[in-house]
């Protein structure tokens, strides 16, 4: 093998790893953050209270949304964005929620089906704005309200 051939291959080797490596990442984490409320599902972890309430995204025939888009959740419990359908992303912009603080970044694009992106509820009592990026011209976002 000539030395460009076996650059090439090399190349495409490390570069086939590198895929297989993110592909194998599918959940994200936020520490601070929060979201959903239809599905409610008890972690059976003794030592973390709380919920995991999924809030699933989607790109269809009826438009692209978050499935439900008005969440109720507590403190200490888990926002589980899953992907259904299309790309999205979960960002709580703070130039939409004024005055709040801890809010989390926005995540990365979910694109894989049933990829997720957790955010845990260590908001304030109150009502936060999340929206998809990409699809927000499109009416794809939500609230989140925190009771105490």
């Amino acid at each position: 093998m000539n030395q460009i051939h076996r650059h090439n291959v090399r190349t495409a080797l490390i570069c086939a790893a590198l895929f297989a490596i993110a592909c194998g990442k599918d959940t994200k984490s936020a520490d601070t953050g929060a979201t959903a409320s239809a599905e409610r599902k008890s972690e059976g972890k003794q030592e973390e209270k709380g919920d995991t309430i999924v809030v699933e995204a989607y790109s269809d025939a009826n438009g692209s949304y978050y499935k439900p888009s008005e969440v109720v959740a507590e403190k200490g419990d888990v926002i589980r964005f899953k992907l259904k359908l299309g790309v999205h992303n979960v960002h709580f912009l703070p130039d939409s929620n004024p005055g709040k603080t801890g809010l989390p970044p926005a995540s990365d694009m979910l694109q894989l089906p049933d990829q997720t992106y957790d955010v845990k509820v260590n908001f304030e009592k109150g009502r936060y704005y999340f929206q998809c990026d990409p699809h927000v011209a499109l009416g794809m976002k939500g609230h989140l309200t925190v009771k105490d």
